[in-house]
Protein backbone atom coordinates (compact mmCIF):
# COMPACT_ATOMS: atom_id res chain seq x y z
CA UNK A 1 0.00 0.00 0.00
CA UNK A 2 1.15 3.34 -0.99
CA UNK A 3 2.42 6.37 1.35
CA UNK A 4 -0.39 7.92 0.32
CA UNK A 5 -3.25 5.32 1.08
CA UNK A 6 -2.11 5.07 4.24
CA UNK A 7 -2.37 8.29 5.01
CA UNK A 8 -6.13 7.81 3.51
CA UNK A 9 -7.13 5.44 5.68
CA UNK A 10 -8.71 7.31 8.60
CA UNK A 11 -10.49 4.27 9.88
CA UNK A 12 -7.55 1.81 9.27
CA UNK A 13 -7.37 -0.45 12.30
CA UNK A 14 -4.21 0.06 14.58
CA UNK A 15 -3.41 -3.15 16.95
CA UNK A 16 -1.51 -1.72 19.93
CA UNK A 17 0.39 -4.79 21.59
CA UNK A 18 2.11 -4.21 25.28
CA UNK A 19 4.13 -7.06 26.43
CA UNK A 20 5.79 -7.04 29.77
CA UNK A 21 6.53 -9.17 33.02
CA UNK A 22 3.34 -8.01 34.67
CA UNK A 23 1.05 -9.31 31.31
CA UNK A 24 0.31 -8.53 28.29
CA UNK A 25 -2.25 -6.03 27.01
CA UNK A 26 -3.75 -5.09 23.59
CA UNK A 27 -6.02 -2.43 22.57
CA UNK A 28 -7.44 -1.60 19.22
CA UNK A 29 -7.82 1.88 17.46
CA UNK A 30 -10.08 2.20 14.68
CA UNK A 31 -9.60 6.41 13.34
CA UNK A 32 -10.22 7.93 16.50
CA UNK A 33 -11.69 5.66 18.63
CA UNK A 34 -9.70 3.28 21.11
CA UNK A 35 -11.47 -0.42 22.90
CA UNK A 36 -11.12 -1.75 25.85
CA UNK A 37 -7.58 -2.76 27.28
CA UNK A 38 -7.33 -6.94 26.95
CA UNK A 39 -5.30 -8.69 28.74
CA UNK A 40 -3.40 -12.01 28.67
CA UNK A 41 0.26 -13.84 30.70
CA UNK A 42 3.19 -12.12 30.01
CA UNK A 43 6.72 -12.69 29.42
CA UNK A 44 8.12 -15.63 31.15
CA UNK A 45 11.33 -16.14 30.43
CA UNK A 46 12.58 -19.68 29.19
CA UNK A 47 16.46 -21.15 28.94
CA UNK A 48 16.28 -20.44 25.17
CA UNK A 49 14.34 -16.68 25.87
CA UNK A 50 11.29 -15.37 25.33
CA UNK A 51 8.93 -17.66 23.95
CA UNK A 52 7.24 -14.92 21.23
CA UNK A 53 5.35 -17.61 19.65
CA UNK A 54 3.06 -18.43 22.35
CA UNK A 55 2.85 -14.78 23.12
CA UNK A 56 1.68 -13.73 19.42
CA UNK A 57 -0.87 -16.87 19.41
CA UNK A 58 -2.32 -14.83 23.00
CA UNK A 59 -2.18 -11.84 21.10
CA UNK A 60 -4.14 -13.56 17.98
CA UNK A 61 -6.79 -14.81 20.12
CA UNK A 62 -7.54 -11.21 21.90
CA UNK A 63 -7.68 -9.53 18.43
CA UNK A 64 -10.35 -12.18 17.39
CA UNK A 65 -12.81 -10.94 20.54
CA UNK A 66 -13.02 -7.89 18.67
CA UNK A 67 -12.13 -8.41 15.12
CA UNK A 68 -14.33 -10.45 13.37
CA UNK A 69 -11.56 -11.38 11.04
CA UNK A 70 -8.84 -10.42 13.90
CA UNK A 71 -6.38 -8.94 11.01
CA UNK A 72 -5.43 -5.15 11.93
CA UNK A 73 -4.41 -3.17 9.18
CA UNK A 74 -1.27 -2.63 11.38
CA UNK A 75 0.50 -3.75 14.51
CA UNK A 76 2.50 -2.49 16.74
CA UNK A 77 4.29 -4.82 19.07
CA UNK A 78 5.93 -3.33 22.18
CA UNK A 79 7.85 -5.96 24.09
CA UNK A 80 10.51 -6.37 27.03
CA UNK A 81 13.56 -7.84 26.85
CA UNK A 82 13.61 -7.26 22.94
CA UNK A 83 17.48 -6.57 22.88
CA UNK A 84 18.45 -9.26 24.54
CA UNK A 85 16.10 -12.17 25.04
CA UNK A 86 14.81 -12.41 21.52
CA UNK A 87 15.98 -12.70 17.92
CA UNK A 88 14.33 -9.10 16.16
CA UNK A 89 13.87 -9.93 13.28
CA UNK A 90 12.32 -13.50 14.21
CA UNK A 91 10.23 -11.38 16.40
CA UNK A 92 8.98 -9.61 13.33
CA UNK A 93 9.18 -12.70 11.19
CA UNK A 94 6.83 -14.28 14.29
CA UNK A 95 4.13 -11.23 14.80
CA UNK A 96 3.88 -10.93 11.14
CA UNK A 97 3.20 -14.54 10.11
CA UNK A 98 0.92 -14.69 13.37
CA UNK A 99 -1.40 -11.12 13.42
CA UNK A 100 -1.49 -11.49 9.71
CA UNK A 101 -1.57 -7.35 10.02
CA UNK A 102 -0.68 -5.11 6.39
CA UNK A 103 2.19 -3.33 8.24
CA UNK A 104 3.71 -4.52 11.90
CA UNK A 105 6.32 -2.74 13.73
CA UNK A 106 8.42 -4.40 16.34
CA UNK A 107 9.65 -1.54 19.15
CA UNK A 108 11.41 -2.09 22.07
CA UNK A 109 8.76 -1.38 25.53
CA UNK A 110 11.57 1.58 26.12
CA UNK A 111 10.83 3.15 22.97
CA UNK A 112 7.23 2.95 23.59
CA UNK A 113 7.17 3.68 27.20
CA UNK A 114 8.97 7.68 25.81
CA UNK A 115 6.23 8.18 23.42
CA UNK A 116 3.62 6.91 25.63
CA UNK A 117 4.89 9.23 28.54
CA UNK A 118 5.42 12.30 26.04
CA UNK A 119 2.36 11.61 24.37
CA UNK A 120 4.13 11.64 20.83
CA UNK A 121 7.42 11.03 19.07
CA UNK A 122 8.79 14.35 21.08
CA UNK A 123 12.63 14.46 21.66
CA UNK A 124 13.34 13.20 25.27
CA UNK A 125 13.85 10.79 27.97
CA UNK A 126 12.22 8.51 30.17
CA UNK A 127 12.27 5.95 33.10
CA UNK A 128 10.53 3.05 33.20
CA UNK A 129 10.48 1.24 36.63
CA UNK A 130 7.99 -1.82 37.12
CA UNK A 131 8.82 -5.02 37.49
CA UNK A 132 12.05 -4.31 35.58
CA UNK A 133 13.70 -0.63 35.36
CA UNK A 134 15.25 0.69 31.90
CA UNK A 135 15.96 4.08 30.74
CA UNK A 136 15.99 5.52 27.24
CA UNK A 137 16.44 8.86 25.32
CA UNK A 138 16.20 10.20 21.89
CA UNK A 139 16.02 11.97 19.53
CA UNK A 140 14.50 9.73 16.98
CA UNK A 141 17.18 10.65 14.64
CA UNK A 142 20.70 10.28 15.70
CA UNK A 143 20.96 9.92 19.04
CA UNK A 144 19.06 6.37 20.48
CA UNK A 145 20.46 5.59 24.20
CA UNK A 146 19.50 2.86 26.68
CA UNK A 147 20.34 2.80 30.33
CA UNK A 148 20.02 -0.33 32.17
CA UNK A 149 17.33 -3.02 31.12
CA UNK A 150 19.56 -5.51 32.18
CA UNK A 151 17.21 -7.79 34.36
CA UNK A 152 16.88 -7.97 37.86
CA UNK A 153 20.13 -10.25 38.24
CA UNK A 154 22.68 -8.29 36.42
CA UNK A 155 20.53 -4.78 36.92
CA UNK A 156 17.44 -2.99 37.07
CA UNK A 157 18.07 -0.71 39.51
CA UNK A 158 15.42 1.18 41.19
CA UNK A 159 12.72 -1.61 39.74
CA UNK A 160 10.03 -3.86 41.57
CA UNK A 161 11.99 -7.15 41.40
CA UNK A 162 15.70 -5.15 42.39
CA UNK A 163 13.80 -3.52 45.28
CA UNK A 164 11.98 -7.28 46.14
CA UNK A 165 15.70 -9.00 45.50
CA UNK A 166 17.37 -6.28 47.77
CA UNK A 167 14.67 -6.44 50.37
CA UNK A 168 15.15 -10.40 50.85
CA UNK A 169 18.94 -9.96 50.89
CA UNK A 170 18.32 -7.30 54.03
CA UNK A 171 15.98 -10.53 55.47
CA UNK A 172 18.39 -12.69 54.95
CA UNK A 173 21.39 -10.72 56.71
CA UNK A 174 18.94 -10.61 59.74
CA UNK A 175 18.50 -14.29 59.45
CA UNK A 176 22.52 -14.61 59.76
CA UNK A 177 22.67 -11.96 62.53
CA UNK A 178 24.87 -9.69 59.82
CA UNK A 179 25.26 -6.10 60.10
CA UNK A 180 22.58 -3.91 58.61
CA UNK A 181 19.67 -7.52 58.30
CA UNK A 182 16.14 -5.96 59.07
CA UNK A 183 13.92 -8.03 61.29
CA UNK A 184 10.79 -6.63 60.16
CA UNK A 185 11.34 -7.86 56.42
CA UNK A 186 12.60 -11.28 57.93
CA UNK A 187 8.78 -11.52 59.11
CA UNK A 188 7.51 -9.73 56.34
CA UNK A 189 9.53 -12.20 53.57
CA UNK A 190 9.02 -15.51 55.91
CA UNK A 191 5.05 -14.90 56.08
CA UNK A 192 5.33 -14.28 51.88
CA UNK A 193 7.52 -16.87 50.52
CA UNK A 194 7.66 -19.27 53.64
CA UNK A 195 11.26 -21.15 55.49
CA UNK A 196 14.32 -19.10 54.05
CA UNK A 197 15.93 -21.99 53.07
CA UNK A 198 13.50 -22.25 50.39
CA UNK A 199 13.87 -18.89 48.80
CA UNK A 200 16.74 -19.92 47.04
CA UNK A 201 14.53 -22.06 44.37
CA UNK A 202 12.03 -19.74 44.10
CA UNK A 203 14.17 -16.81 43.00
CA UNK A 204 17.05 -18.39 41.14
CA UNK A 205 15.21 -20.89 39.13
CA UNK A 206 11.64 -20.13 38.81
CA UNK A 207 10.80 -18.92 35.34
CA UNK A 208 8.61 -16.02 37.36
CA UNK A 209 11.15 -15.00 39.80
CA UNK A 210 10.94 -11.58 38.83
CA UNK A 211 7.94 -11.75 39.17
CA UNK A 212 7.86 -13.15 42.64
CA UNK A 213 9.99 -10.38 43.66
CA UNK A 214 8.48 -7.53 42.20
CA UNK A 215 5.21 -8.66 44.43
CA UNK A 216 7.09 -8.04 47.22
CA UNK A 217 8.97 -4.46 46.86
CA UNK A 218 5.37 -3.05 48.46
CA UNK A 219 6.41 -4.78 51.86
CA UNK A 220 9.78 -2.61 51.50
CA UNK A 221 8.42 0.60 50.12
CA UNK A 222 5.64 0.05 53.41
CA UNK A 223 8.36 -0.39 55.84
CA UNK A 224 10.72 2.33 54.64
CA UNK A 225 8.95 5.13 56.93
CA UNK A 226 9.42 3.02 59.94
CA UNK A 227 13.09 0.72 59.54
CA UNK A 228 15.96 2.79 58.28
CA UNK A 229 17.10 -0.57 55.76
CA UNK A 230 13.86 -0.22 53.96
CA UNK A 231 14.19 3.63 54.23
CA UNK A 232 17.39 3.35 52.57
CA UNK A 233 16.51 0.49 50.26
CA UNK A 234 14.14 3.05 48.36
CA UNK A 235 15.90 5.76 48.43
CA UNK A 236 18.74 3.67 46.67
CA UNK A 237 16.57 2.94 43.90
CA UNK A 238 14.71 6.35 43.27
CA UNK A 239 18.53 7.25 43.22
CA UNK A 240 19.53 4.72 40.89
CA UNK A 241 16.24 5.66 38.31
CA UNK A 242 17.49 9.24 38.00
CA UNK A 243 21.31 8.35 37.36
CA UNK A 244 19.77 6.45 34.46
CA UNK A 245 17.32 9.20 33.52
CA UNK A 246 20.24 11.55 33.58
CA UNK A 247 22.71 9.18 31.48
CA UNK A 248 19.92 8.26 29.36
CA UNK A 249 19.35 12.00 28.73
CA UNK A 250 22.74 12.75 28.26
CA UNK A 251 23.64 14.79 24.51
CA UNK A 252 19.99 15.65 24.21
CA UNK A 253 19.22 19.48 23.55
CA UNK A 254 16.77 20.67 26.42
CA UNK A 255 15.55 17.05 26.89
CA UNK A 256 12.32 16.51 28.65
CA UNK A 257 12.43 14.15 31.06
CA UNK A 258 9.58 11.74 32.42
CA UNK A 259 9.22 8.97 34.75
CA UNK A 260 6.29 5.77 34.81
CA UNK A 261 5.57 2.85 36.04
CA UNK A 262 4.35 1.04 39.35
CA UNK A 263 6.96 1.71 41.59
CA UNK A 264 6.67 5.53 41.69
CA UNK A 265 3.67 4.76 43.16
CA UNK A 266 6.09 4.22 46.22
CA UNK A 267 6.62 7.78 47.72
CA UNK A 268 9.97 7.01 49.30
CA UNK A 269 11.13 5.97 45.81
CA UNK A 270 9.62 8.91 43.92
CA UNK A 271 10.86 11.71 46.25
CA UNK A 272 14.46 10.22 45.90
CA UNK A 273 14.11 10.32 42.24
CA UNK A 274 12.73 13.83 42.33
CA UNK A 275 15.58 15.01 44.69
CA UNK A 276 18.18 13.01 42.23
CA UNK A 277 17.07 15.55 39.40
CA UNK A 278 17.46 18.31 41.64
CA UNK A 279 20.37 18.10 42.73
CA UNK A 280 21.47 18.16 38.71
CA UNK A 281 18.58 21.28 38.35
CA UNK A 282 16.66 19.49 36.25
CA UNK A 283 12.75 17.86 37.47
CA UNK A 284 10.18 15.58 35.71
CA UNK A 285 7.08 16.17 33.06
CA UNK A 286 4.38 14.15 34.36
CA UNK A 287 3.64 11.25 31.89
CA UNK A 288 0.96 11.12 29.40
CA UNK A 289 0.52 7.31 29.43
CA UNK A 290 1.83 4.50 29.66
CA UNK A 291 3.94 2.31 26.55
CA UNK A 292 0.78 0.57 25.78
CA UNK A 293 -0.40 4.39 24.50
CA UNK A 294 3.20 4.75 23.11
CA UNK A 295 2.48 1.64 20.68
CA UNK A 296 -1.05 3.30 19.76
CA UNK A 297 0.53 6.57 18.94
CA UNK A 298 2.93 5.04 16.83
CA UNK A 299 0.89 2.95 15.36
CA UNK A 300 -1.53 6.32 14.50
CA UNK A 301 1.86 7.78 12.96
CA UNK A 302 2.50 5.70 10.64
CA UNK A 303 -1.14 5.12 9.22
CA UNK A 304 -1.15 9.21 9.06
CA UNK A 305 2.07 9.81 7.85
CA UNK A 306 2.81 6.63 6.19
CA UNK A 307 6.71 6.19 8.05
CA UNK A 308 8.40 5.93 11.46
CA UNK A 309 11.36 6.30 11.98
CA UNK A 310 13.34 3.09 12.27
CA UNK A 311 16.51 1.60 13.97
CA UNK A 312 17.81 -1.69 14.15
CA UNK A 313 17.90 -2.77 17.31
CA UNK A 314 14.97 -0.34 18.79
CA UNK A 315 12.08 0.19 16.27
CA UNK A 316 11.62 -2.67 12.96
CA UNK A 317 9.28 -2.19 10.49
CA UNK A 318 7.98 -5.11 8.26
Amino acid sequence: MSNGAWVAAVDACVAAVDIGGSGLRVQVLRGRQTGPVRTAPGVRIQPGGIDVPTLALAARGLLAQVLEDGAPDVVVWSMRGLLFLADRDEVLRTVRSTLRAARTVVVSDAVANLVGALGGLRPGAVVAAGTGAVAFGTDFAETWRRVDGWGHVLGDVGSAAWLGLEGLRAALRAHDGLPSGSRALLRSSTAAFGEPATWPRQVMNAPDAPERLAEFAPAVADAAATDPVCADLCTRGGEGLGDALLAAAAGLPDPVLAATGGVLGATPVREALEQRLARDGRALTAAEGSALDGARLLGAHLVETGGLPTHASYLLIG
